[in-house]
Order: structure tokens, then sequence, then C-alpha cells
């Protein structure tokens, strides 16, 4: 009975000690009060999904799911950490990427987050990366959006809409996207003041410790920016201007927090950085002025995942990037083929084509060609894999007067055999634009070549990687 209290006595005082540690401890960090704002929080929601929208037909957005699924899991860790007192469930937290060159991000008001690939490649580690997202969340979170706006009494929630959007979607192609006459005061609601980059400082630091991430990487990762973006500074600082001795408040506010369940380095974050090095060049600011100018991105289309393609009918037509699901289909009495489900076959002759809709076209004088998709056929063989491989590249280089091969031929798998993988490249009889062709073989048992043709323009041959190295090596082989 007497070790029973001495136990609980024992308990009691560390549970007091306990709470006094965490009350010392939040007391420790900084306390963020959130500035006037006029607006009601459907407001916010209304403002960012409305920009959102013209967002998505303005910029080119990455299709890619692998590093759409990383970085969806980043900012969702991040959400999680948002404080109790800010949680609001109206609020629609998104995540995507912007096919650019240049180093930004932004968020709009309610949640929606744009984070260019320049910023994602610039960066050295995840925690730098959620760094950023955790700046541009306490944006929203603070509402900082709509205070600004606040700011300018005479102006209408309805006007603010097209205010905000003027400033982000020019601002974030580097300023040379056509601005209308409401820029300049689209400007004045967006960029924020250093008041407003000091609270975001803060409380993403806070927000990064509770979701495991070491708040210093923050600050490590606006070094980078700064260092990235040369005498001129990157377009993110232009919106976001240092409040003053950023790196040096960052790190102190790290040291009153404790990282709660550490991020443990599992590899992803390299295998994403190679992923994206190994895609074809983001765009830059001015191709995606010059795209927007030419009627390139528009109707909803984005850069670099569904680029405009003529159709039956003459016209831009949306193609989509690869479905997850796969569909099988009979491609001849041997061959079964299984590809992304949102594609469709088309029978010609002596060869089949898979396509998604938009991506087998009409072209002009007659005849059907496809710009997204894989074709597949067989031809007659000697016997020899390698040689025969040669030959099939130079009959179709001489219908096809610039296509080219990129480096060596390299083993591979097709239908479960060894098989022949060859990188080409061509100029796009529909677009006039570079298109990234890889062409795959495979000796059938009487000595013939089955051959797996897989085409998309070249902005977009990483989205489409996966799906053609799925095809050719699922092909379904029934020649014994």
């Amino acid at each position: 009975m007497t070790t029973s209290t001495t136990s609980a006595q024992r308990f009691g005082t560390l549970a007091a000690i306990l709470l006094l540690t965490v009350a010392v401890a939040a007391a420790a960090q900084t306390r963020i009060t959130p500035p006037a704002n006029k607006y009601s929080i459907a407001d916010d929601v209304k403002l960012g999904q409305e920009a959102a929208q013209q967002v998505r037909k303005e910029l080119p957005l990455m299709t890619d799911g692998t590093v759409d699924d990383w970085v969806e899991r980043v900012g969702r860790r991040l959400v999680v950490a948002i404080p109790t007192a800010y949680v609001r469930p109206e609020f629609r937290y998104t995540f995507e990427e912007v096919n650019q060159k240049e180093i930004n991000a932004f968020a709009l008001p309610g949640g929606p987050m744009f984070l260019n690939r320049g910023m994602i490649e610039a960066a050295k580690s995840e925690a730098e990366v959620a760094g950023v997202m955790a700046h541009e969340l306490s944006h929203v979170v603070l509402r900082h959006g709509t205070a600004q706006a606040t700011k300018g009494e005479k102006f209408q929630i309805g006007a603010v809409a097209g205010q905000i959007l003027g400033a982000i979607v020019g601002g974030t192609a580097g300023g040379i996207i056509a601005q209308g006459s409401q820029f300049g005061l689209g400007a004045y609601f967006m960029k924020f003041g250093r008041e407003y980059e000091t609270q975001a400082d803060l409380m993403g630091a806070q927000m990064m410790a509770r979701a495991g991430y070491d708040p210093r990487e923050m600050a490590n990762m606006f070094k980078t920016i700064e260092a990235e973006g040369g005498s001129s500074g990157p377009e993110w600082l232009s919106s976001h201007p240092n409040p003053g001795n950023r790196y040096a408040a960052i790190t102190k506010e790290a040291q009153s927090l404790q990282v709660t369940n550490p991020v443990r380095d599992s590899g992803e974050f390299r295998d994403i950085s190679a992923r994206l090095r190994g895609m074809s060049p983001a765009y830059t600011a001015e191709q995606i002025a010059q795209m927007q100018k030419s009627g390139g991105v528009r109707n909803g289309n984005t850069a670099g995942s569904t680029p405009p393609a003529v159709g039956a009918s003459g016209r831009a037509v949306r193609v989509a990037p690869p479905a997850g699901q796969y569909r099988a289909y009979q491609a001849g009495s041997a061959i079964r083929v299984s590809v992304p489900s949102n594609w469709t076959q088309y029978s010609g002759g002596n060869t089949v084509t898979y396509a998604p809709e938009g991506g087998y076209v009409q072209v002009q004088g007659g005849g059907t060609t496809f710009t997204h998709g894989v074709e597949v056929g067989i031809t007659q063989g000697t016997g020899n894999l390698s040689r025969d491989t040669e030959t099939l590249v130079r009959s179709f280089a001489r219908s096809n007067a610039q296509l080219r091969q990129r480096g060596q031929a390299r083993k591979d798998t097709v239908g479960g055999r060894q098989g022949i993988t060859v990188l080409l490249s061509n100029v796009s009889d529909v677009s006039g634009a570079q298109e990234a062709i890889q062409l795959s073989t495979a000796q059938l048992r009487n000595g013939n070549v089955l051959y797996v043709i897989g085409v998309v323009p070249e902005a977009e041959a990483g989205i489409y990687e996966t799906a053609f190295r799925q095809v050719r090596e699922n092909i379904q082989i029934s020649d014994r």
C-alpha cells in the first residue's frame, strides 16, 4: 500500500514536470497573430479555386505520377502539422507541380499550391522542399492573401479574384505572360511585405518541426534560392522578399522547437531528383509565354503534359497522360498487348496502334499517324536480331528524313524475351515539334521480328516512360 502511494505521488510529480516542460516549450515558440482580415473563410476558398482553375489553363503542369505522389505526401504531412487553432475544414489543400525551370512556388487563398519543377531540382533534400511548402502553406493558414486584399478597401471581392490571378499567373511565368490592366493591382495584393514574410517563416518552421523536418533546412533552402537566382534574383524572392536576417531568425526559432517523429532519409528524394534529371528539360518562362501567344497552352491544356494535337476535325484537342490502369488487346493471333486503359486500339495494315484520344490523328493530304502511344508490328527477319533492328531503323529513316538515333542500342526485355531497345528522335509531321521515339524489338520463333514503337512529344518523354516500358515488357507472345 505504501509502495503504491509512493508510485502515485511520483507519477503525479512526473506528469507535472512533463506538463511544465511542454508549456515551457510552447511558450518558447514565437506567438503569431494573424493580420486583420475583412473577408470570410468562404471568400478565401472561392478566390483560390477560381484562380487555381485559371492557373491550370495558363501554366504547364506536370503529370508524372511518381513525382505527384511524392509532392502530395510531403504536402499532406505538413497539413497534418497545422496548429489546431488554424485548422479550417473548408480549405481545400492541393499540391501541383509546374513544369517550369525558374525557381518559384506559390499558394492561393484556401489551399491550392503550385511548386515549380525548378524549385524541386534546386533543393538538396526533401526537407528543403518541405521548407518552401511550409512557408507557402503558412501564407494560406494565416490568410495573408485576403489580408493583403483587405488593405485595398475600395475593391470588391469579385474584382479581387481577377487581381490575385493576374499577379500569380503573370508573376509565375517571369512577368512576361500577357498582363491585363489589373496586373499592377494584383501584384500589390500578392507581393507580401516583410511582416507577412516573417510570420510565414516562423510558422513554417513550427509546422516543419511538428511534421518531422528540421526547420533549419528551410533557412538552407532560402540560401539556395538566393544563390541560384543570380544578380536579378529568382521570381520567388520578388513576391517573398527577405524580411531581414531571415536565416538567423529561422535558426533561432528552430532552437526552441522539438522535431516530432523525425523523417528518415529513405533515398526517395534522390530517386525523385534522378527521375527529374532523366526527363526533358523544363520549360523556361520565355517558352511558356511563347506557347501562350501561339495557343499552345489553352482550353485546359498544360504544356509538357497534355499539348494540343490536330485531331480528325482539324482542331486542337486534349491528349491525356497514360492512365494507371491497363487493358489487354489481341494484336494478332500470336500477340496480346496490355496498354493504359485510356488508349484505344487502331488497326491498319500489318500494324496495330494504341493511342489516347487526340493522339491518333489525320494529317493533311490524307492518311493517319500518331503523336502519342505505341505501334506494334511484325516484320521479316534474318535470325540476327541486332542486324534486323538496324535494318528496321534504316527503313523508318527512309520515310522520316529527320529521324536520328540517340546513343547505342541496349539490351532489353520484350515480352519476356531478350530484346533490343533503340532511342530515336524525329520532327513530328503533325506539330513540327521534336518527338522522342523508343523502338524495341524481339525475335519470334520463325525468325521474324516483333517491334514496338513508342512515340511522344519530346517534352512529355518522362511522363510516358513508365507506360512504354510496361507495354513492351508485358507483351504476351504465343508463337510456339
